[in-house]
This record gives C-alpha cells, structure tokens and sequence, in this order.
C-alpha cells in the first residue's frame, strides 16, 4: 500500500493555516515572530510546568492533584491535565493564540494560566481534542462532557453531556452535529470497586441523544484518531471507520486485519493533519499504516524491538517518529510506508514492568523534537533531519508526558 497522493496533495493545501505547521503568506509590512512552548507533567509530582521551548526558562508551574496526562486542543490555546486517579481535569491557557486573516495569520503571545474552571467526574481518562472543542470521558460515570474551548478562555464551563449508558474505559467523538460513543457490554454485572466493563462496539447519537441506526462491532474498542473527516477506532476485529453521512449521520465501516496478518490489533491510533491517514500500533513491536480509501487499506512495518512512543509530525507531514526500548528514535515516511532512518536518543527504556513506569514521550516543536527523560530529570532536544542531540532542558523531578504549542505568525 502507498498513499493517495492526489487527494493527499489536496488536504495539504488545505490544512496550510494549521496550528502547528502553517507558514502563513505575510504581506511585506508585516513582521513574522514565532513562539514554542513545551508543557511537561511529572511522573509521580502532582505538578505541570510550561517551559519556553527557546530557551528552557519556566514560564509557570501549577500544582496540581495528582499526576497529569496532557492534551493540547487543537488551536492548542488549551492545554487539559487529566489527572485520572483524583477524578479531576484541569486545564491551562497555553498563551499562545492563532487568528487567520486569509492572506496570513496573527500570532499572539501572552502569559501562561491555570484557568479557573475544572470538570469533575469519576476516572476521566481520554480527552479527545475536536474543532473548536474537547470531549473528556468518565470511565466510572458512564458519561462524557463536551466542553466549549472559547468558553473556557473566558474563565466559564459551556459543557453538553453525553450519556453513555453505562461505565466502562470508553470514548466519545463528535462528528458534525452527532456524536459517536463507545458502547459497553451491558450483559454483565460489575461491582462497584471492580473494573468497568468491557467495550463491545460503538453508536452513532444525534444532538438529542437518541441513537441512530444499529450498533457496529467493535470488541474492545479502543485508540481513536480523526483524520480528514474520517474518524478510526481501534477494535480486536480491525480498525472501524466512521465517514460523514450527511443528514442520515456517518457511515461506520469494518476494515477487518488481513488475513495474513500475526495476531494482534490496534489499540492507539494517530490521524493524519495533511495527509489522510491513520497510525496505528499493532501489539507492541509492529505499526500499522492505514488508507481507508485504499484496496489494500493496511501495510504494516515491522519494528526491531518493542515501541515506547510514536507521534506524526504535522510540520512535515510524511514524517512519523517512533521511539524504541533501546533507545533509538525512528523516522517513518508515511508515503513509502518504509523506516528511513533512526539515531540513539535515550539508554534503553524496558517496556517490562509496569504500565505506568516512567518511560520517555515524544513531542514536535519548531522541527525539532523534545524527548523527555525521566531518569536524567532532562527533555532532550533531537534535530528531527539528522537525530542528533542539540540541547536539554533540565527539568526537576521526573519528566514525562509532555505537549508541545505554537508555530510563527505575523506581529503589528
């Protein structure tokens, strides 16, 4: 499998003002500035830090309730801290704000905050960035918030809840004015202290909540990604793609593994900016590229030892990185669907042990990439071209998950 390049060419025109690529056209009496910013969670402190990615110097640090997992919005004005063992998600203003004006686009840069609105609920675990919103996921409410980001900017909480029937370690993503969610299997009976209940497939429910159309399979859904305006999930049968369906709502889809395939699936998904397409894990020692346009939608790479961390580089779109457990960082190139080249950027970080051990994690910042090393207390600054070590930044404590904002602009 290669990828469409016709339609690819086209969505990269498109997606030419995105947030963290776009190199907008400036008219000559305008100034381009450009601003990064890094935000990194401990490992086990319940602190975040924001860190001028320029320079290394700490712009601000909020404390928190327990360890936080980031995700940035997808203006990246927000950047949410769900802190999954304390039932509660924080969310930080980046500073960092993008306005198009057609022929180019304004960057506006100002100071950090920890905004002043929280959501609580019981487990909040994914946080899935959409438009001009994020939807946060309860495990143990059994329900997900739909949170309006230009009302957060505001200091206010705009939130539409979604009932998702029962709890269970699902998801939730909008699709136009619907909403699709993860369904669980209501068939058995949980415990309050045990775990929540397993996912069996995934529905379609419009702005009133009622359910459109039947269920689709999709055992033990799980890893989602936007792409374009498909949306991919993760299932143990292959990967469920969910197209716009205009007033009747989207079409789910089945792309079951190939049958020549080993035995695994696909758990976390990344979706393409510029490019149509999915990144997928396939167990732990093997990725999955993914063109659902295509005949033969899957190609998969085989990886020399097991995967830490991937991500896709929005900046030069045919470009994926994906880290190792020896310590080598690999560039993937989407197109071909071959790994070009690798360096070592870390010592060995065993996947044995715990989930949860700290292990380093990946962000793209100005064509560069940050590396946190929670054994060195350092994020480690890697040349995304030639995958040598140009700097740290030494951060206390154990560095861990880290989100990277920003991009250049025209300054008045």
């Amino acid at each position: 499998m290669r990828l469409s390049l016709t339609r690819n060419r086209l969505l990269t025109a498109m997606a030419a003002t995105l947030v963290f690529a776009a190199q907008g056209a400036l008219a000559e009496d305008h100034e381009t500035q450009e601003a990064w910013r890094i935000f990194v969670a401990d490992h086990t402190q319940p602190v975040v830090r924001a860190i001028d990615f320029s320079d290394g110097t700490e712009l601000g640090r909020y404390d928190l309730k327990g360890y936080a997992a980031l995700t940035a919005s997808v203006s990246g004005q927000t950047v949410f801290a769900t802190q999954s063992d304390h039932d509660v998600v924080h969310v930080i203003k980046s500073g960092i704000e993008f306005s198009d004006h057609g022929e180019h686009r304004d960057l506006g840069v100002s100071d950090v905050a920890l905004l002043p609105v929280t959501f609580e609920g019981k487990r909040p675990v994914h946080v899935v960035p959409h438009d001009d919103h994020a939807i946060l996921f309860y495990d143990r409410d059994g329900k997900a918030d739909i949170v309006d980001e230009e009302a957060l900017l505001e200091g206010k909480a705009e939130v539409r809840t979604v009932d998702a029937t029962k709890p269970h370690h699902g998801v939730a993503v909008t699709s136009g004015r619907y909403v699709l969610v993860s369904v669980p299997d209501t068939e058995i009976e949980t415990k309050p202290d045990e775990l929540p209940l397993p996912r069996v497939g995934l529905r379609v429910v419009d702005e009133k909540g009622q359910q459109i159309g039947d269920m689709a399979k999709c055992t033990d859904l799980h890893g989602e990604a936007t792409s374009a305006r498909l949306v991919a999930f993760g299932c143990k049968e292959g990967v469920l793609v969910a197209r716009p369906g205009g007033i009747d709502g989207p079409k789910l889809e089945m792309l079951p593994y190939p049958a020549d395939f080993p035995k695994a699936y696909t758990g976390t998904l990344l979706g393409g900016k510029a490019m149509q397409f999915f990144l997928g894990n396939y167990g732990e020692d093997k990725i999955v590229l993914i063109d659902p346009d295509n005949a033969q939608p899957f190609r998969l790479i085989e990886l020399p030892t097991r995967r830490v961390d991937f991500l896709l580089d929005p900046a030069t779109p045919r470009n994926a990185y994906i880290l190792t457990e020896d310590g080598d960082l690999h560039v993937l190139d989407v197109v071909e669907g071959e790994l070009v080249r690798r360096g070592k950027v870390t010592e060995p970080y065993s996947k044995d042990g715990h989930w949860r051990d700290p292990r380093p994690r990946l962000a793209v910042a100005d064509g560069q990439i940050a590396i946190t090393d929670p054994r060195h207390s350092l994020v480690r600054v890697v040349d995304a071209e030639t995958l040598k070590e140009t700097r740290t930044i030494a951060v206390e404590g154990q560095p861990f998950s880290i989100v990277a904002v920003g991009g250049s602009g025209a300054s008045h």
